[in-house]
């Protein structure tokens, strides 16, 4: 039997007073142009909080604070990976971005306007729990 090894990541959950932070993947894969929060994975030996502080400094190029993890869900993608996701509150300690290539576009958004039809579906979940609708 093959069974698909569970990756691990980490999204970080940052906002700027009622607004919450989205980036969005870059074209050119299955999941390419789909919004998510701001993350990856998290690498062997590194901690969830060491992984999103490492992360956001690759994709957005400003340090962060991790703060509380709030939850941690698992997904299977019908043909991706199985991830396990540590969604942890964080802050930035900057307000100016140089995005990497990793992320296409940015944006600040209240919960409540965010569809769920352009967000990865591993994200989804979370989201409804924050006001996001179908």
């Amino acid at each position: 039997m093959n069974v698909r090894a569970r990756l691990r990541v980490v999204a970080a959950i940052v906002f700027d007073g009622p607004l919450l932070l989205m980036t969005q993947r870059p074209p050119g894969d299955p999941l390419g142009l789909l919004w998510e929060f701001p993350g990856g994975k998290i690498e062997p030996g590194e901690s969830p909080e060491e992984a999103l502080v490492r992360e956001i400094r690759e994709e957005l190029g400003v340090g962060a604070r991790a703060g509380q993890c709030v939850s941690i869900s698992r997904f299977d993608y019908d043909h991706g990976p199985r991830v396990e996701i540590h969604f942890i509150r964080a802050t930035l300690e900057a307000g100016v971005f140089a995005p990497s290539t990793a992320v296409h576009a940015f944006r600040w958004v209240p919960p409540d306007a965010v569809r769920l039809d352009e967000v990865l579906e591993a994200d989804r979940e979370f989201l409804r729990d924050m006001g996001a609708k179908d």
